[in-house]
């Protein structure tokens, strides 16, 4: 398949990016800096502003699907999360790309009957911006994408780089967390599982999540 992949170099877009390489499928690497993906075969770095609908549009032209493993920077406003939420949205559409694949985050998982993570009383407050930004894309995805076959993939409360398993659960709305209580997985493994989506949907204009 053809993926543009946004995001490729950052922690979890590269597993992507390896993951995907690694079943044979070709790879467009969008990145602010393109110097920051390795030459290798069936990968085409380009740069790409992934929060502007036409930009976005004359790179995906072309693509089986997107991948959107976009995450603001240290400089940059969380709500550019929402902003790149609307401008898939849009670019997809003009492109006449169906498939998105979006990495989230875990704010938005439930750990009781509507209560979310990012609403505990413990969640660290340095993280919250990010949290309700992704949460707030969740709902732009799920209210304004229903011209295209998108899924958001929440990870586990902890996503880091290790071991690629390929053994891991998946869940719907509600954080998974293991018989001592840890919500984690590997970027590694959560990386086949969005690929495993990528090859095979299942989960077409829904949320899901993965975790050990």
């Amino acid at each position: 398949m053809k993926i543009l992949l946004i995001g490729a170099s950052g922690t979890i877009g590269q597993r992507i990016l390896a993951e995907a390489l690694s079943r044979g499928h070709t790879v467009t690497a969008v990145t602010r800096d393109p110097s920051k993906v390795p030459a290798q075969d069936r990968v085409k770095a380009v740069k790409g502003d992934v929060i502007d609908a036409k930009s976005l549009a004359s790179v995906a032209s072309g693509h089986d699907v997107v991948v959107s493993a976009f995450g603001p920077s240290g400089g940059q406003d969380a709500s550019k999360t929402v902003d790149a939420a609307r401008a898939q949205i849009a670019g997809l559409k003009a492109a006449g790309v169906k498939r998105l694949i979006v990495v989230g985050g875990a704010g938005s998982l439930e750990v009781a009957p509507g209560v979310q993570v990012v609403d505990t009383p413990e969640f660290p407050a340095a993280w919250k911006g990010i949290a309700l930004a992704h949460r707030d894309a969740l709902e732009v995805y799920r209210k304004e994408g229903n011209d295209l076959e998108w899924t958001y993939i929440s990870p586990p409360a902890l996503i880091e780089p290790g071991t690629r398993t390929g053994k891991f659960r998946v869940g719907a709305d509600q954080l998974l967390v293991d018989a001592n209580g840890q919500s984690r997985i590997s970027a590694e493994d959560y990386a086949i599982a969005l690929v495993d989506e990528v090859e095979t949907p299942k989960h077409i204009r829904k949320r899901f999540t993965v975790a050990y």
